[in-house]
């Protein structure tokens, strides 16, 4: 198997709405909330019309755009035996990744995601965990990760005690390991593990500007070229409107936005950014057609609602 990804598996609910209802709810533009209380989950979709329902989840987003590509891959996450989780396994099934993991009655239902897209085609997201979050090191196949090329691993999934330890595990049976920080909130959490990742525990680092900057406390984008490249190893950033850089030790390349676009919604971006990425590095290509690859992918999911194409 060329890829392994481990992440929250969590059900898109994907809904449009106007500026004030983000305001109102006290949420930030952009940025992902944890939801704790399944009650508050409900009142807020409650007064919302839902556009579509989808699986999603980082990684989950990634790996699907990686078996697209024609790459052999597999997913770890968390569900439970509910309706949801059903249609979960079922939608990874028929995008042809190979689900490591057999659901069974748990005490949360499986994780869902509300995501708020506002006129100007930003996403903000709603997440209550569910059973995700409960992902632990038993939950983790150590023969899965051991028979694939690299693991794609999320930020996302750092947050509780039990999960943490499911990703110690993952790592340490990896053959290489690839991560994507998330989400700035989530870097701002978690900053001094987060560090210690990506300078000595990651061969590949998928990050926006704003993450990497917060992450390194850097005053500007030199001082973040300037780590990346004293690390000697691939770091990989997204910079909205100014592209994209790849970083390998001194090898530094670029590629533009691509013009043009008819921008619907920017769910998954990131996610397939990544993947499209992955799918040049698995398939050796150089890192300037790697960066154009995951440049496509992503251009193309943001052109339509949802996370997968």
């Amino acid at each position: 198997m060329k890829i392994l990804g481990i992440g929250n598996a969590i059900v898109d609910v994907i809904c449009k709405v106007e500026d004030d209802f983000i305001s109102k709810n006290n949420l930030t533009k952009s940025t992902m909330k944890l939801i704790f209380d399944e009650k508050e989950f409900k009142e807020l979709l409650s007064n919302l019309k839902i556009e579509k329902t989808v699986s999603g989840g980082s990684v989950a987003n990634s790996i699907v755009g990686l078996s697209q590509l024609g790459n052999e891959v597999g997913f770890i996450g968390k569900v439970n035996d509910d309706e949801l989780g059903g249609k979960y396994e079922d939608g990874l099934k028929q995008e042809n990744v190979k689900y490591f993991y057999t659901k069974k009655k748990e005490e949360l239902p499986t994780g869902t995601c509300l995501i708020l897209v506002t006129p100007d085609s930003e996403r903000t997201m709603c997440t209550f965990l569910g059973t995700a979050g409960k992902i632990n090191e038993n939950d983790v196949s150590s023969d899965a990760i051991k028979q694939s090329e690299i693991i794609l691993l999320e930020g996302y999934l750092w947050d509780e005690g039990e999960p943490k330890k499911a990703f110690e595990k993952a790592i340490q049976s990896a053959n290489k390991v690839a991560m994507s920080l998330s989400d700035q909130f989530c870097v701002d959490r978690h900053k001094p593990h987060f560090l210690e990742l990506v300078k000595n525990k990651l061969d590949i680092t998928f990050a926006n500007e704003q993450e990497i900057m917060s992450l390194i406390d850097a005053k500007s984008f030199d001082d973040v070229i300037n780590f990346s490249k004293s690390l000697g190893k691939i770091i990989v950033l997204t910079r909205g409107e100014k592209g994209a850089v790849a970083i390998n030790g001194d090898e530094v390349v670029e590629c533009g936005v691509k013009q043009g676009l008819k921008i619907v919604d920017l769910t998954g971006a990131g996610d397939l950014f990544a993947g499209g990425f992955l799918h040049g590095y698995v398939n050796k290509m150089p890192l300037k057609e790697s960066l154009d690859k995951g440049t496509e992918m992503s251009s193309k999911v943001i052109q339509q609602i949802g996370a997968r194409l």
